[in-house]
């Protein structure tokens, strides 16, 4: 063979070697000729041979699977502001999300769900064990999560998903699924209801080995993600909204003055967990040991889970907030 031909060769095995998918390296040319060049679509479309419809598909999708981030500095925006108060008055690192108060409710959350999405990527790292809990608001996260290789990282659910109603299992799973697919890595179920009927029967399971698995999974966990509950939110949370809770647990509730729950573990509003009765059939995390989890990444949309908010930063349980702007004007206002 000539040098030539034996260089063409080596061409050719160097692309037939390359496990990059062809749209996926023509979305990283067309990004960066976009982003990084300042070319026009248009001036794209024609080096690389194409039209102007399909470059705007390819930016679409850099976006989409995060091979761009889009940063916005605004002098004037008063999301850093609140991010300090916040930061200065609970110890957390905070994302506000801005928003007007013309928005509804479901807006509000969609454009959580998004921030907190796009936020979530560059914090998961390969050989990570990430807990996420069952909720609207995780499960409208991920519906928005772009993708990111991962190696050797595990999905976790922290809490048991059944009911008297349903198993839970097609709901939680679905939202593992997209966490698991978006990070490519493994997923590990949790298939025990939300609560137990006795204290006693959750004694009893939680001496099983399948069960005393995903504890230990749990208990190594590097990162955990979880919404905070509320009986009043605009958007009623899942496990109030869902047949988990009959009209005498939502009675005993109301007599220990919980103001809300994470991962179907309760509090009041000064923090305090341990004796409220319901914690003892929960299947969700104990909160003492998701306080010792190295990032805990708490997502929250709407004013009226504001309340149930405040319990779960005075127990500690969140390093880092992601929140829209009335909750967080809310939050720091009358604090």
């Amino acid at each position: 063979m000539s040098p030539a031909a034996q260089n063409g060769a080596n061409r050719a095995n160097v692309r037939n070697s390359d496990p990059t998918p062809p749209r996926s390296r023509d979305a990283l040319r067309a990004a960066q000729m976009y982003y990084l060049q300042d070319l026009t679509m248009n001036a794209i479309a024609r080096e690389l041979r194409t039209s102007r419809s399909t470059v705007s598909r390819l930016l679409s999708m850099a976006r989409e699977t995060g091979l761009v981030q889009i940063q916005i500095n605004n002098p004037l925006d008063r999301a850093p502001a609140l991010e300090r108060e916040i930061r200065n008055n609970f110890g957390v690192d905070a994302h506000v999300v801005p928003v007007t108060d013309l928005v509804s409710d479901s807006d509000v959350l969609d454009r959580v769900a998004i921030q907190a999405a796009r936020t979530l990527g560059p914090l998961v790292d390969s050989n990570a064990i990430i807990g996420v809990a069952w909720g609207s608001t995780i499960s409208a996260v991920s519906h928005h999560l772009t993708r990111k290789v991962t190696h050797d990282s595990t999905i976790v659910q922290l809490n048991g998903a059944g009911n008297t109603q349903t198993t839970g299992i097609t709901y939680a799973s679905e939202i593992l699924r997209r966490f698991g697919a978006a990070y490519g890595a493994r997923v590990e179920q949790f298939p025990v209801p939300a609560f137990f009927d006795h204290a006693e029967t959750k004694t009893a399971m939680w001496a099983e080995r399948s069960v005393k698995r995903i504890l230990d999974l749990q208990e190594r966990m590097t990162m955990a993600i979880f919404g905070v509950g509320s009986t009043g939110s605009g958007i009623p949370s899942h496990v109030y909204a869902g047949g988990y809770l009959d009209e005498e647990d939502l009675a005993i509730l109301r007599r220990n003055q919980v103001v809300g729950d994470v991962a179907t573990v309760f509090f009041r509003a000064d923090g305090s967990h341990s004796d409220i009765v319901l914690n003892e059939r929960s299947t969700g995390p104990d909160l003492g040991m998701l306080q010792q989890v190295r990032r805990r990444i708490c997502v929250v949309s709407g004013e009226s889970k504001i309340n149930g908010l405040r319990g779960a930063l005075a127990a500690g349980l969140a390093t880092d907030l992601i929140l829209d702007e009335r909750s967080a004007r809310t939050l720091v206002h009358n604090s």
